[in-house]
């Protein structure tokens, strides 16, 4: 066994809570204005956007803290891949030419996050007094 093999349970946790917590973050900006830099404007967003920024505000939280863990993740997955064919790939299909990279890194962590699921700390072990996943 590796010496580092020893941390990569609890540091999945670790990244889980980090990526839960930026999405929520964007989330955020765009439905309370907060994050946002001094001086920028604010805009009335279409519907579709509300309803993403309020997904990423919810699935961010439950993905942070380790609830609902899969199913917020296969939903922000499934809202990311909606976000770069809908947003990003009018332009273009590569990510690196239509800012879409964003997108895409969060579409495949989420759905990573889906596959393996909440992690050895996450709320969903501590309240369903279950083994995590190795």
């Amino acid at each position: 066994m590796n010496s580092l093999t020893r941390y990569a349970i609890p540091f999945y946790s670790v990244m889980r809570l980090v990526v839960g917590l930026m999405f929520f973050c964007h989330g955020a900006q765009k439905i309370f204005g907060w994050f946002k830099p001094p001086g920028a404007p604010s805009e009335a967003l279409p519907p579709l956007m509300l309803v993403g920024g309020w997904i990423e505000i919810a699935a961010g939280a439950l993905i942070a803290v380790g609830l609902f863990t899969r199913l917020a993740a296969f939903i922000a997955s499934g809202e990311m891949a909606v976000a770069f064919f809908m947003m990003h790939a009018k332009g273009s299909i590569l990510p690196i030419i239509n800012k879409g990279e964003l997108a895409v890194v969060y579409c495949f962590l989420f759905f990573y996050i889906f596959l393996y699921g909440p992690g050895a700390w996450s709320l969903d072990v501590m309240l369903r007094k279950t083994k995590p996943a190795s």
